[in-house]
């Protein structure tokens, strides 16, 4: 079932899966695109701040964007996205770290110029096995509006 802008309201909360992350996609994407020490290296990431190897905030940041795309965006009427306002490594993600998605709506607001579509703005937080946040994005989903007959 296909869902529309209609179809969410403020406060409503979304689990959106979960994903185990192996140290081989962490030095994987490290060595792509953010290849820092305690990204790459689980040796040397052992002398620094984290005190081994951590996964980069951008790969958190896409498995974030996975889950959001299996849990809400493929069912939806999804016209892009306008951006985000804000991304937050709160925690370090490590090997082995179980990550579970969840969406909260925080606003709805229809198109005034377009009647078709509208903006659900949003918080998506990861959580690890702990509980624990470790990334917070609030951002904003450009939806299709239920066709009127």
């Amino acid at each position: 079932m296909r869902r529309y802008f209609e179809d969410f309201t403020p406060g409503d909360e979304i689990e959106l899966g979960q994903h185990t992350i192996a140290k081989e996609s962490i030095i994987a994407f490290a060595r792509e695109f953010d290849p820092q020490t305690f990204h790459l290296d689980e040796d040397a990431a052992k002398d620094t701040i984290f005190g081994g190897l951590v996964a980069s905030g951008w790969h958190t940041g896409s498995l974030t964007m996975r889950l959001f795309y299996e849990g809400v965006i493929k069912h939806v009427v999804s016209l892009g996205s306008p951006g985000i306002d804000e991304l937050r490594w709160i925690k370090p993600v490590r090997p082995g770290d179980t990550l579970m998605g969840r969406m909260t709506v925080t606003e709805c607001v229809p198109s005034r110029s377009k009647p078709d579509r509208g903006i659900v703005r949003s918080l998506l937080e990861l959580r690890n096995q702990h509980g624990e946040v470790v990334v917070t994005i609030k951002g904003m989903s450009l939806l299709g509006r239920r066709p009127q007959p």
